[in-house]
């Protein structure tokens, strides 16, 4: 029995040719193109926000160590971090480069720009 012409182009016609399947992914490539930088720029921003957040709650648990102790403590902090009171889960660092926070004899965070 010789096979039915019309049913074997139906079979032919449902997948995708090469052509379209090369078109899809450079479309999603272009588009991947587009969005990923924006994705970068936008962590890079938070991390920023971030560091900006910790040093303003540094400052403040400093001066409340100030009005217990009398004193501002180490430049280093090292220890205000040791206190779980004023730190609980330990001295941040800075989101954007890891580097650890230092204050002033005034309690603000010194040469830490982002």
């Amino acid at each position: 029995m010789a096979p039915n012409p019309s049913r074997l182009n139906h079979f032919r016609c449902r997948g995708l040719s090469l052509i379209e399947l090369l078109a899809c992914i450079a479309i999603l490539g272009i588009v991947a193109a587009v969005i990923i930088p924006r994705l970068q720029s936008g962590a890079k921003d938070c991390n920023a926000e971030a560091c900006r957040v910790q040093k303003g709650i540094i400052e403040i648990q400093a001066q409340l160590w100030k009005r217990q102790n009398g004193s501002f403590p180490s430049q280093d902090l090292s220890d205000i971090g040791r206190s779980s009171k004023h730190f609980p889960d330990g001295l941040p660092t800075c989101p954007v480069d890891g580097s650890p926070y230092q204050i002033d004899s005034s309690g603000r965070i010194r040469e830490h720009q982002h």
